[in-house]
C-alpha cells in the first residue's frame, strides 16, 4: 500500500494541488487536530464542500478525508515527539485502522511543510513499520 505525506505551509494553493496530482494522489487524509481553524484560509476544512480545502481538492478531482484521531494532541508540549510516538506504540492500530479503507495512493496532510517538523513523520514511520510504502512530498 502506497501513501505520501505533504505539508501545505508556505505553498500556494495551485502549487500544492499540482504536487498532489503529479504524484497520483486520490485522497488527501487530513491528520490535523483542528482542520476547521479559519486562520488556515483555503487550507481550512469548510462547512461547505465547495469551499476551503475540500473545494481546492475538488478542482484536482482529489477526495478529502479528515481523521482528527491522528491529530497531534501533544503539539503544545515540548516533548510532543516522544509523547506522540508513545501514543502510536500503544494504540497505533486503532488510530490508523480507517486508513485501510482509503484507496491508495493517499496523502497524509498537515500544516508543516518540512516533515521533520511534523507529527505526520511518526504516522508515516508507523505505517512503514507495518508494511506500507511511504514517500514525503517536500
Amino acid at each position: 500500500m502506497l501513501f505520501f505525506t505533504i505539508g501545505y505551509g508556505g505553498r500556494q494553493p495551485q502549487q500544492f494541488l499540482h504536487l498532489l496530482r503529479s504524484h497520483g494522489v486520490k485522497t488527501v487524509v487530513d491528520v490535523r487536530l483542528r482542520p476547521d481553524r479559519a486562520s488556515m484560509g483555503v487550507y481550512s476544512q469548510a462547512k461547505s464542500p465547495e469551499k476551503g480545502i475540500q473545494g481546492l481538492l475538488r478542482q484536482g478531482e482529489i477526495d478529502y478525508l479528515s481523521l482528527i484521531e491522528l491529530g497531534n494532541l501533544f503539539r503544545d508540549n515540548e516533548r510532543w515527539r516522544e509523547r506522540y510516538r508513545l501514543l502510536l506504540e500503544r494504540v497505533g492500530d486503532l488510530l490508523t485502522e480507517r486508513l485501510i479503507s482509503v484507496a491508495p495512493p493517499f496523502c497524509l496532510l498537515c500544516a508543516e511543510q518540512q516533515v521533520s517538523d511534523c507529527h505526520r513523520l511518526m504516522i508515516a514511520e508507523y505505517l512503514v513499520q507495518h508494511g506500507w510504502e511511504g514517500e514525503h512530498i517536500e
